[in-house]
């Protein structure tokens, strides 16, 4: 009875394991390739029959380094099934319909059944090391890169200046490209402060390369674990009244981060400037003296900027978008 018992459980092991490839195969693209120790750039891009400058571009690689398990978005030719639509294959390989035209000269959307159609991915809207996405492009971006600096805390800002004002609603590379201006120049800073850059339209920009730690006023003790959200505006009280745009992408990037770098909403892990006493670089939580502190981010962001607040107000949101976007990747 026992050996029959073993032989039984030894039967459906085998048959469990038999499944787990299919399953992962089906859930993950067959353009999107995992970088292996030894690869490099021009080597896949040989191998895939495409540029290096479109595997930067359509991957928002912002040097030519790559790390062991980062995944890529690669070019694949894919042989038409019937029923498949161009829509069907493009968001099935991270393409879009107009690219995969353009690529193989199609001048309408129908196809037949066999054709032989190359697909590359899109590409990403990036000038320089500025990398401008929507917040569902940079979940992508986020999950598929790997990074080799321990980050522990992640710096809630706002910009104060620019404001709401000086959006206007096409001009993110440029106001990225004037804050870069002004940190390096006027604050002799090595790049832009920040990391990360959230706009008013739901927007997010990705700049200083998260493999640096960011530069400000609020300490080497947090920039040397952290990484820096700046969010474009004034956000003290009487002043711009956050969008629901930046809102949700404020609360859904700040998810993903933590999620990314499996940390648990709270005052240790969620840091608002306000906190850091700008003489000491010490944390102060409440306590810091007017004199000493800054608003940053903002009296008024998401209901105020003390630790009841970032509790009562904040990390709820934060905690509720980790269940959410868990859920949809189980």
């Amino acid at each position: 009875m026992k050996k029959n018992l073993i032989l039984v459980c030894s039967l459906i092991l085998i048959m469990f394991m038999n499944i787990l490839p299919v399953h992962a195969a089906y859930n993950s693209p067959s353009n999107l390739y995992v970088v292996k120790a030894g690869d490099t750039l021009p080597e896949i891009a040989k191998k895939f029959d495409t540029t290096i400058e479109d595997l930067k571009l359509t991957n928002g690689l912002q040097s030519d380094s790559l790390f062991v398990e980062q995944k890529l978005w690669v070019p694949i030719m894919h042989e038409v099934a019937t029923g498949e639509t161009l829509q069907n294959i493009a968001s099935t390989y991270h393409s879009s319909v107009d690219s995969i035209k353009k690529a193989n000269g199609l001048v309408s959307d129908e196809l037949y059944a066999g054709q032989i159609l190359k697909v590359s991915p899109k590409k990403m809207a990036m000038q320089g090391q500025h990398i401008l996405m929507t917040k569902e492009e940079f979940r992508d971006w986020l999950f598929n890169n790997q990074f080799n600096r321990d980050i522990r805390i992640i710096q809630q800002h706002h910009t104060w200046l620019p404001s709401y004002e000086q959006f206007k609603g096409t001009n993110h590379f440029q106001m990225l490209q004037s804050m870069e201006n002004f940190h390096k120049k006027e604050m002799g800073w090595q790049n832009i402060a920040q990391n990360i850059t959230t706009f008013p339209d739901g927007k997010v920009a990705v700049s200083r390369p998260f493999n640096i730690a960011p530069e400000g006023s609020i300490g080497s003790k947090a920039n040397s674990i952290g990484l820096t959200i700046e969010n474009i505006g004034n956000f003290d009280l009487g002043h711009d009244v956050m969008t629901k745009e930046q809102q949700d992408t404020i609360v859904y990037i700040t998810a993903l981060l933590c999620i990314k770098f499996g940390l648990t909403p709270s005052i240790d892990s969620i840091t608002y400037h306000h906190w850091w006493n700008l003489q000491t670089k010490e944390r102060v939580l409440d306590n810091g003296p007017d004199y000493n502190v800054k608003t940053c981010p903002g009296t008024n962001f998401f209901g105020g900027n003390s630790t009841n607040d970032a509790k009562k107000h904040f990390y709820p949101l934060v905690s509720s978008k980790i269940e959410e976007i868990l859920a949809t990747i189980e």
